[in-house]
């Protein structure tokens, strides 16, 4: 009799598979199924509905093991998991102990943004140098939450580390889904004298790349790899949720998989960097960020992961 394969389980955000928060966490589950054998399952619940149906329906039909993505799925991930003890739960972007209750068969999937957000910056900075103008860069944030200081803070002291005379310019758009939100802050920047506009703001900053299109500067992505949206994307910041579930469910089919714990992704094993890079940027600008990386994988470049 051949042996039963694992059942895994992803509970998505309401935004759905295509979101690009979403869609990396989707990619990690469709790899898993097709190297390892498993089989999978993609719910997405109604906005109105919350978390904790889905995640339930999953543990009473004994899956393997059932992820959620994002820190919005925490309190119904820490709710569900602590009465079904016997199910195994993982949710990305939160850390264990980040939980209420600290449920011992939860494993948080925490990122190091601040260290993808580091190169981002210090590529910023080295472009400024191509052209004339102010030594200004920019980010546009989302809502003030962890996540997104820690990309700001890095990009921040990475920019600072190619330039110390660099200024950089910071707002919120305290929004997530509006890209007119998005445009108008990143324009307000620009204004100043912003000559690469980071944003840090989902489907909000949208808007404000698009604002760097519209002014001929150069636009930084988020959390995947954005260069599809044209030639002033001059690299994106990446959070690869497509290797933290990939690996995640590696480790279930091994059957090496603990919880009760944080499993982090960092630029060591791969769960954050740098997408596509601009064609425009001189290779030895980019031997330089392989320096950075390396410095900051050997532990010699520290990053704060607070906004100054």
């Amino acid at each position: 009799m051949s042996e039963r394969r694992p059942r895994v389980g992803l509970v998505m955000e309401p935004k759905g598979i295509d979101n690009p928060y979403n869609h990396g966490a989707y990619l990690g589950l469709e790899r898993a199924v097709r190297e390892l054998g498993i089989r999978g399952r993609v719910l997405t619940p109604a906005p109105k509905e919350g978390f904790v149906p889905s995640l339930s329906l999953l543990a009473r039909q004994k899956y393997d093991l059932v992820i959620a993505t994002g820190s919005l799925a925490a309190p119904a991930v820490d709710r569900v998991a602590t009465g079904c003890p016997e199910t195994r739960f993982a949710i990305i972007h939160v850390a264990h102990d980040e939980l209420a209750h600290r449920p011992k068969n939860v494993l948080g999937l925490a990122f190091s943004e601040e260290q993808a957000g580091y190169l981002a910056g210090h590529l910023a900075a080295l472009v400024l140098t191509l052209s004339p103008g102010e030594e200004v860069i920019s980010s546009v944030g989302g809502e003030r939450v962890p996540t997104v200081e820690r990309w700001i803070a890095g990009y921040q002291a990475g920019a600072r580390g190619a330039n110390p005379r660099v200024t950089t310019l910071n707002s919120y758009t305290d929004d997530f889904l509006d890209p007119v939100k998005g445009r108008s802050v990143a324009l307000s920047q620009i204004a100043k004298g912003s000559r690469v506009v980071f944003q840090v703001a989902d489907a909000c900053g949208l808007g404000a790349l698009e604002a760097a299109s519209e002014h001929g500067i150069w636009g930084i992505g988020v959390d995947v790899d954005q260069s599809h949206l044209g030639p002033h994307i001059l690299t994106s910041a990446l959070m690869r949720f497509d290797v933290a579930v990939f690996d995640t469910i590696e480790a279930l089919a091994r059957g090496t998989l603990e919880t009760g714990r944080t499993s982090r992704f960092s630029l060591k094993n791969g769960g954050v960097g740098l997408g596509t890079i601009s064609a425009a940027v001189p290779s030895s600008f980019k031997a330089e960020l392989e320096d950075v990386r390396a410095g900051i994988i050997a532990g010699k470049i520290p990053i704060t992961s607070s906004v100054k």
